[in-house]
This record gives C-alpha cells, structure tokens and sequence, in this order.
C-alpha cells in the first residue's frame, strides 16, 4: 500500500482512539480485557508505547537493506513465551502510571509525533525494529495501523462500547491480514468481520471452517 493510504489510516484510528479516551474514566482503565492478564490501562499503555516506536527507530541509522515487510514482521519469533511475557510485563508496569485525565492528550501527542517523524523522511525511508527487523517506514507503519486498529476491538469490547475501527485502518489491516486476497463470497464478510474472524476476535462457525476450508482461504496468523 502507498505511504499516503497507510498514513491516512493511521491518523484516522489514532484520532478516533483519541475521541474515545476523552470520555474514559479511572473506573474504566481497571476494566478487565479479553488480552489476559490485562487490564484496560495494560492495554493501553501497550498501545500507547507502540505508536510512538518509529520517533526513536527515524532518530537511529538506516539499515542498509529491508529483510521483512509488514506481514514477516508478524512473524512466530514475536510470540514466543519469552517475548510475551516481556510485553505482559511491560504493559503492566507502564499501565501503572496513567491517568484518564491525561491519557488523551498524551496518545494524541505521541500519534501526532510520529507521523511528523514520518513526513520529515523519504517514502523509502528503512528502520530496524527494537526486534532487529530491517523494514521500510510504510511497512512498519502498517503494522502500528494493526495494533491501533485490532487492539482497538478489544478496548471497545472492554469498555462496552461499539467498536469504532475506522474505514481507512479497516482496508490496510483486511489487506495485511490476507495478502490482499478478497474473502469468499459465501462467507458475506464485511471487512471488520473479516478481522475478528481472522485474529480470533469472533470464532469461526462450523459452516465458516466448512466455506474457508474449501476455498483454501488463509490469513496472516499472529501466534507461533
């Protein structure tokens, strides 16, 4: 996908995430979540830390070749038990500190922040990832469009509200979560049904397995 579209899509979410979070309260940060042990300030706080990763990886050099793309970035080495539980833990000592009285101004510095970052740098621009993958800014840039937007399913589901997944940030994750690749008609998925199927949001029924097997349809998998 272009620079353009990707960064649209992650100025939308981030933006709407940001509307979301002026009308939360402490209550709701200690709302437990589906993303276990978290609780809605973990997740957040998680959320949070990922929008603002490129600020630091556009401050450090180039490395001198891309060797993954968003879909590779997504890969089983991420979601080994030791890098979970490093990111569990994570979550939770940063989740310590906010406060709904700030967590909106603080999310929507940090979203704004990064896309300056992107916009000071060529479209071709390569980063290394904190995990040493060497990639394109557009292509991790769409891996942040996953976490805001996806994680965002599960925050809606925490807080009790209708999920607000945009749809500029639904196109670019449909499209990394299946290659580009249209579901099968049968299905009669819209995009945001397509990502809870796809990311175990919603599981599958017998006749989905039955449709999806049959068609070969297959999607980008976030677990070993």
């Amino acid at each position: 996908m272009t620079v353009p579209a990707v960064r649209e899509a992650f100025r939308d979410e981030c933006g709407r995430l940001v509307d979301v979070l002026r009308a939360i309260t402490e209550d709701d940060l200690d709302r437990p979540t589906d993303c276990r042990p978290w609780a809605v300030r973990d997740l957040l706080a998680h959320v949070r830390t990922g929008l603002g990763r490129l600020t630091d990886m556009l401050a450090a050099p180039a490395p001198p070749r891309a060797e993954v793309d968003a879909a590779g970035y997504f890969g089983a080495p991420k979601f080994t038990p030791p890098v979970d539980a490093a990111r569990i833990d994570a979550g939770r000592r940063e989740g310590r500190d906010l406060t709904a009285a700030d967590l909106a101004d603080d999310v929507d510095r940090v979203w704004r922040a990064t896309l300056e970052a992107v916009d000071a740098e060529p479209a071709g621009r390569l980063v290394r990832t904190r995990h040493g993958d060497a990639m394109t800014v557009v292509e991790f840039l769409r891996t942040r469009v996953v976490e805001v937007g996806v994680h965002g399913l599960d925050l809606a589901a925490a807080l009790d509200r209708p999920p607000w997944l945009t749809p500029t940030a639904a196109a670019v994750v449909a499209d990394l979560l299946t290659g580009g690749r249209p579901a099968p008609d049968a299905l009669g998925w819209d995009r945001l049904t397509l990502i809870r199927k796809a990311t175990g949001r919603t599981p599958l029924t017998g006749a989905e397995r039955a449709v999806v097997d049959a068609a070969g349809f297959r999607w980008l998998s976030f677990a070993p």
